[in-house]
């Protein structure tokens, strides 16, 4: 059996670094779509922060565990997608079991940003990456 040996970008593995940056990255940006969100209906943003962002942390923390990002963090689509994907149902899921409001337009809302957020910087990161290098 003859088969093609792995190239050194397919057996090359992300940096600690770079998996941490777009952890740190994931997370700042669900706890921005919480705050955001909390500010635009009037509410106190930090006093209710945490109970707003808790459920979709937990559901970007299940979105990394299940796509295996640390393998691929910045990949729009092998990783962008699974993440926001596993967040946004996730943090529903966890919404609704903690007496939290779900209705459609907040779903919709929360899918959009949270898909421009998650997807978004992975699709602009290697557009500013190759803009560095020149």
């Amino acid at each position: 059996m003859t088969g093609a040996a792995p190239t050194a970008r397919a057996t090359e593995r992300p940096a600690r670094r770079a998996v941490a940056l777009a952890l740190g990255l994931d997370i700042v940006l669900v706890i921005a779509f919480a705050a955001v969100g909390r500010a635009s209906h009037d509410s106190d943003v930090w006093t209710g922060l945490g109970q707003t962002a808790w459920p979709f942390l937990a559901g970007l923390a299940a979105g990394w565990l299940v796509t295996r990002a640390w393998r691929a963090p910045a990949a729009p689509v092998r990783t962008g997608l699974g993440v926001w994907a596993v967040t946004v149902a996730g943090g529903m899921l966890l919404r609704a079991a903690s007496g939290q409001g779900t209705a459609i337009a907040f779903i919709v809302v929360a899918a959009v940003t949270l898909l421009v957020a998650l997807v978004g910087w992975r699709v602009i990161a290697p557009v500013v990456r190759r803009a560095r290098r020149r």
